[in-house]
């Protein structure tokens, strides 16, 4: 299970509180890096979202643990994830157009998603409740093992 992950955005404090907006929750500063947020699902997990300034990256630091070096800020990267809100899917959609982000209501085949862009640059895809039980009742071990079984089977004959 993935507690919490951290992402970047040109304004943190503002998609923090979006991001926590949507997971019914809130942000609060964070405080080992200045200017971060941390966008709180306030769950039984620690579910979480930091949010640092973009241009942050870590790097290792030994035994003290890593730390934040601030480079030139990006667009868009490879880092996406998939949260599961309590927040229904209007909702989740009027959130993100007040926000001035882009919000698409995809189908994946199995399951759907809302993709929601931060800062109109990094993918997050929404799982409103029903959304959620399509995703959990597809990637059951058994379901998602024959999926990816079939998938490589038809590629195999495609490739």
């Amino acid at each position: 299970m993935i507690h919490h992950l951290s992402i970047a955005a040109r304004d943190p404090q503002q998609a923090a509180g979006v991001l926590a907006e949507l997971m019914g929750g809130t942000a609060v500063p964070f405080p080992p890096n200045p200017g971060s947020f941390f966008a709180l699902q306030l769950d039984e997990h620690g579910s979480g979202v930091e949010v640092y300034p973009a241009g942050t990256e870590l790097e290792p630091g030994g035994a003290v643990g890593g730390k934040f070096v601030k480079r030139e800020g990006r667009g868009f990267g490879s880092t996406h994830f998939a949260l599961s809100v309590a927040t229904d899917a209007d909702t989740v959609q009027a959130i993100a157009r007040r926000a001035g982000w882009h919000c698409f209501d995809c189908n994946r085949g199995p399951f759907h998603v809302i993709e929601v862009w931060v800062e109109n640059e990094t993918m997050v895809e929404i799982l409103p409740p029903a959304y959620a039980r399509e995703y959990l009742d597809f990637i059951r071990p058994d379901n998602v093992r024959a999926a990816m079984a079939r998938a490589g089977t038809a590629a195999a004959r495609h490739g």
